[in-house]
C-alpha cells in the first residue's frame, strides 16, 4: 500500500532526489547536459571542504531542514565551531565573523624601555667623549725634574701660562694677531689659581716680577745647575730652560707647591675664543695699542678672537703697564671661563667639539694632568667672577730697575694661607 500523496513513489523520497520539481528518473539537468569531470586543484590552493553540519536532533528524529535559515534572529549569537570564543564573546580566528581584541599597549613598559635606552646611549657618548678628550692632552711637562720642592698643602694649586709660541700659525695669522715672528716661545702672562674649600683665588704674577733663579736640574740633560744668587725677570726662567724651571723659580721664591701646570699659546688662545662665537666683556675705559692691534671703544661689546688676544696682550697703552695687563688678563679668563661653561655651549654638540678641540689641540700640560683636573681647574676659574672667589695680583712692595718687588711678609702669610686652605685676607697694595 502506497502511503504517499497520490503521484508520489518511493524513487521520488527526498532521500533519492537529485533536483527538484522533477518527476522523472533522473534529474532534468543530467537528461541534457554532459558530466564533465574536472581535475582535483592542487593541494596549495585547494579549498578547504566545508564543515558538514550535523542535523539538529529533534524528539520526533532528524530534520532534514535543519540547516534552514529562516532568517530569524533570536537575539542570541553562536560560534560556529571555526574557533575558541575570547573574553569579549567574540570567535576566534575563522570563526563567525568576530576577531579576537588586542590587548592595551604597556606604556609603562614602553617608558621604562625607552628611557634605559637613552641613559645607555648617553653613557656611551660621555665615556667616549672623555676619552677623545683625554687623548688629545699635550702631557709634555715632568714635574718630577723639579728638586727641592716644597711640602703640599690643602687644596690644589696651577701654574697658568699664557706663552707667545707661534706654533701651528701661518704667515697671515701672525700678522692678522699682531704677534710678530719671533723664535722659540716666551711666557706673555703667569698665574697661580687656588683651588679650595674656601673658594678659588687667582693670583697673577707680572712677568717682570724680580726673583732669584734658584739651583735646578736641566729638563733635557739632566744636569745640576747650582743657584748664584742671581736676580732677574721671572719670565727669563722660562726662556732659560723652559716650564721646569719656571715651576722651580715660583717654587723657590713663594714656597707655594705647584699641583699642575697649564699652558697655552696665542692660536690656541684665539680659536677657543671664536668657538664659542666670542667672549662678552665690559671696556670702562677706551685704549688703543699699535703693537697689539688693540683699538677698543668704552662699554660693554663682544670680542672675536684676534680682538680677544690684543686685550689681554695690551701693556704699553696703560701707565701702570703689566700690573694693568695683569688685572685685564684676569678680568677676561674669568669672563672666557664663565661664558663657555653655559648650557648652550655644554649641551650644544656643535659648539662644545669645537671649543673643547681648539682648547685641547693647543694645550700644554704635566705628565700627571688628567682631564677631570684640568675641568676643576676650569670651574674654578668660573667662580672667581661668581662671587666665590678672588683675584689679586703678587702682593709687591716697590720697583728695582723697572722689576717688580714682591712683599715678602705679606707673600709669606698669603702662602700661609693657601696651604691651610684659609680664606685669604692678604692684600696686594
Amino acid at each position: 500500500m502506497n502511503d504517499w500523496p497520490e503521484g508520489w513513489s518511493d524513487d521520488n523520497r527526498g532521500g533519492n532526489r537529485y533536483g527538484q520539481g522533477s518527476a522523472g528518473e533522473q534529474p532534468e539537468g543530467a537528461r541534457v547536459m554532459r558530466h564533465v569531470q574536472r581535475p582535483p586543484a592542487p593541494p596549495q590552493h585547494r579549498p578547504a571542504p566545508p564543515r558538514q553540519r550535523r542535523p539538529q536532533q529533534y524528539p520526533g528524529g532528524y530534520d532534514d531542514n535543519a540547516g534552514y535559515d529562516s532568517g530569524y534572529n533570536t537575539g542570541q549569537v553562536y560560534g560556529d565551531g571555526g574557533g575558541r570564543g575570547n573574553a569579549h564573546g567574540g570567535g576566534g580566528q575563522g570563526g563567525g565573523g568576530y576577531t579576537q581584541g588586542r590587548p592595551a599597549p604597556d606604556w609603562r613598559r614602553r617608558i621604562k624601555i625607552g628611557s634605559l635606552t637613552l641613559v645607555v646611549v648617553m653613557l656611551g657618548v660621555s665615556i667616549g667623549t672623555y676619552f677623545w678628550a683625554d687623548s688629545k692632552l699635550k702631557r709634555e711637562v715632568d714635574l718630577s725634574k723639579v728638586i727641592e720642592r716644597p711640602e703640599t698643602g690643602d687644596g690644589t694649586n696651577y701654574l697658568i701660562v699664557g706663552s707667545d709660541s707661534r706654533e701651528g700659525m701661518t704667515a697671515e695669522d701672525k700678522k692678522k694677531l699682531h704677534t710678530g715672528s719671533a723664535k722659540g716661545k716666551r711666557t706673555d702672562s703667569m698665574m697661580i689659581l687656588h683651588d679650595g674649600s674656601n673658594g678659588p683665588t687667582l693670583i697673577s704674577l707680572p712677568r717682570d716680577s724680580n726673583v732669584e733663579i734658584p739651583s735646578f736640574k736641566g729638563s733635557d740633560s739632566g744636569k745640576l745647575y747650582p743657584g748664584r744668587g742671581r736676580f732677574t725677570k721671572l719670565n727669563a726662567a722660562y726662556a732659560m730652560d723652559g716650564p721646569e724651571l719656571l715651576v722651580r723659580t715660583v717654587e723657590f721664591n713663594t714656597g707655594l707647591h705647584i699641583d699642575h701646570y697649564v699652558e697655552i699659546g696665542f692660536g690656541g688662545f684665539a680659536k677657543i675664543v671664536d668657538a664659542i662665537g666670542g667672549v662678552e666683556l665690559d671696556i670702562p675705559k677706551a685704549f688703543k695699542d699699535k703693537k697689539s692691534g688693540a683699538d677698543f671703544e668704552a662699554g660693554k661689546q663682544t670680542l672675536n678672537g684676534e680682538q680677544s688676544l690684543a686685550f689681554v696682550r695690551t701693556r704699553y697703552a696703560f701707565a701702570e703697564a703689566d700690573l694693568a695687563r695683569t688685572k685685564n688678563q684676569q678680568k677676561f679668563l674669568a669672563a672666557l671661563a664663565s661664558q663657555t661653561a653655559t648650557p648652550s655651549t655644554i649641551l650644544n654638540p656643535f659648539k662644545l667639539y669645537p671649543t673643547m678641540g681648539a682648547g685641547l689641540d693647543t694645550l700644554i700640560v704635566d705628565k700627571d694632568m688628567s682631564l677631570w683636573s684640568l675641568s676643576q681647574m676650569f670651574f674654578a676659574m668660573k667662580d672667581v667672577t661668581g662671587g666665590d672667589g678672588k683675584s689679586m695680583n703678587m702682593p709687591m712692595s716697590g720697583f728695582s730697575n723697572g722689576n717688580v718687588v714682591w712683599d715678602k711678609a705679606k707673600v709669606k702669610q698669603l702662602v700661609e694661607q693657601l696651604n691651610n686652605d684659609e680664606k685669604v685676607t692678604v692684600t696686594e697694595n
